[in-house]
């Protein structure tokens, strides 16, 4: 079970916390994935998220650090597959991805995906 009582809560208190531009991991039924990103929109239809697949983390981690060309994916994934969505917080000692994300390359990626926004991509 995850300590809550260290995690930052949200500023009004019962206020929903998945807002768009909010870190989350997420974890789809059929077939069975796990994305990492920010929140574009969420809805009773869906959530759209732009992000990666959590395989492909580490691998967004050395090319931005190297400075190579990345692409986010823009997706939408229909509510019925959602089976779970996480904040990305940190779990104690554990830091979140993130944190790892800007302790590797330097960058916040709330702050990267939100300058992606602009940008049209294709998947």
């Amino acid at each position: 079970m995850k300590n809550t009582s260290d995690a930052p809560q949200p500023a009004s208190g019962g206020a929903n916390p998945f807002q768009p531009g909010t870190m989350v991991v997420v974890t789809l039924a059929n077939p069975r994935e796990k994305f990492w990103g920010a929140i574009l929109a969420l809805s009773a239809e869906g959530l759209s998220l732009r992000g990666i697949e959590l395989v492909s983390f580490e691998d967004l981690v050395a090319l931005v650090k190297d400075g190579e060309p990345f692409s986010l994916g823009v997706v939408f994934f229909p509510m019925h597959r959602v089976e779970r969505m996480e904040l990305d917080l940190p779990d104690g000692s554990i830091p979140s991805l993130s944190q790892r994300f800007t302790a590797k390359t330097g960058l916040d990626p709330a702050t990267m995906l939100s300058a992606h926004a602009g940008a049209p991509e294709r998947a």
